[in-house]
């Protein structure tokens, strides 16, 4: 359970979280771009691509999507929308011409390979959205972009694949586009609109009260990304044609576990009492099945340097990050509303099901909840 020293310890710690952009530079508002551009978004409906085109139509571009047609989006009037599919059904590409193309949906680099292909002689600057998973085994801290992504997948390690497919399409991007591709490597990406329910997990088991298991030491570091913070900042990158390859990450100042819990208790705090029992045995967690509770990671092995990927060269070209309280509240609200099927809620992938949460806090407990 919660001592006075860690409610102590969290309370500061919640001043942090809510003021993580205090020291960053302010998000600039929407405003309008210098000069409007034709920007191609391949995706457009998922997490990252509404809040894309929503920020681009506001600064003045002209905005094209290309997707299956089989999610529904709250885009604004006026966008133009181009049916396909990414596996070579592209004929609605064959025609028109782009300032840049913003990759969004590119699991595969056969994929890229096509669309990149076929676009490049009609744009001028192709947009790929990797990941930070290309530098797994994350074997090293202080990972910066001139590490080299693995480019074949490791022998029986599943965890390899998806890291290993977003370089191979990195490779495809940049082919298509020699001196002309931007890569994008995000890490965990957040906010409302979520796709998966990694993130929303913990602003609503905060906010449902009671004894939240928390894994990890309070000084294990996490990174994470708003997803309108990215989006927006790639936005302005296309706007200054601004080509090379960045991390994304976040917040600008090192967040630690105990701030970041902190920081969404001070933000969703409500009616219901909550109590936090830290688990930071890693042998412990590992054994009982609780590696990750994202955007915490279990800090060993193939996960030493997970979140401490560098991203000063986004920084540098204007990534901005909104408080860590804005995001949390926002997350909690969206999933609280109906814009989240009530059948998702009640099926969610979370970290843990309050069955699960319950047996470890128990066998933690049975064993004197010490190291």
């Amino acid at each position: 359970m919660t001592t006075r020293r860690d409610f102590v310890k969290m309370s500061a710690a919640a001043g942090i979280g809510l003021n993580l952009a205090s020291a960053a530079q302010a998000a600039p508002p929407a405003g309008r771009a210098r000069a409007p551009m034709r920007i191609l978004i391949l995706g457009g409906t998922g997490f990252i691509g509404p809040y894309q085109v929503r920020y681009a139509v506001e600064r003045g571009h002209n905005v094209t999507v290309f997707n299956r047609g089989k999610r529904q989006a709250d885009l604004p009037a006026g966008v133009t929308h181009l049916q396909g599919d990414r596996t070579g059904q592209l004929d609605s590409l064959k025609t028109g011409t782009w300032d840049c193309v913003i990759d969004n949906s590119a699991t595969n680099p056969d994929w890229v390979r096509m669309s990149a292909g076929l676009l490049r002689d009609r744009a001028k600057i192709y947009c790929y959205v990797s990941s930070a998973s290309v530098y797994y085994p994350f074997l090293t801290t202080d990972i910066d972009e001139s590490v080299k992504p693995r480019l074949e997948v490791i022998a029986d390690d599943a965890a390899s694949n998806f890291g290993v497919s977003k370089a191979r399409s990195e490779v495809e991007a940049e082919k298509a586009f020699p001196g002309k591709a931007t890569i994008v490597r995000p890490h965990y990406i957040v906010g409302p609109g979520d796709t998966t329910d990694r993130f929303p997990y913990l602003p609503q088991r905060v906010a449902r009260g009671g004894e939240v298991l928390v894994p990890g030491r309070q000084s294990d570091r996490v990174e994470l990304v708003d997803v309108r913070d990215l989006s927006e900042w790639m936005v302005r990158m296309m706007e200054d044609r601004v080509t090379g390859i960045f991390n994304v990450a976040g917040p600008r100042s090192t967040l630690s576990m105990g701030e970041l819990i902190g920081g969404v208790r001070a933000a969703v705090s409500g009616p219901n009492p909550v109590s936090f029992t830290w688990i930071d045995d890693y042998d412990f967690l590992a054994k009982h099945g609780v590696t990750s509770m994202v955007p915490w990671a279990l800090p060993r092995g193939n996960f030493v340097g997970f979140s401490s990927v560098r991203f000063d060269k986004a920084l540098a070209r204007g990534l901005t990050h909104r408080p860590l309280a804005e995001t949390v509240r926002d997350t909690l609200a969206w999933w609280n509303s109906d814009a989240v099927p009530a059948e998702r809620k009640a099926k969610a992938s979370f970290a843990l099901t309050p069955e699960k949460e319950a047996e470890v806090l128990a066998a933690w407990k049975a064993r004197g909840g010490a190291s």
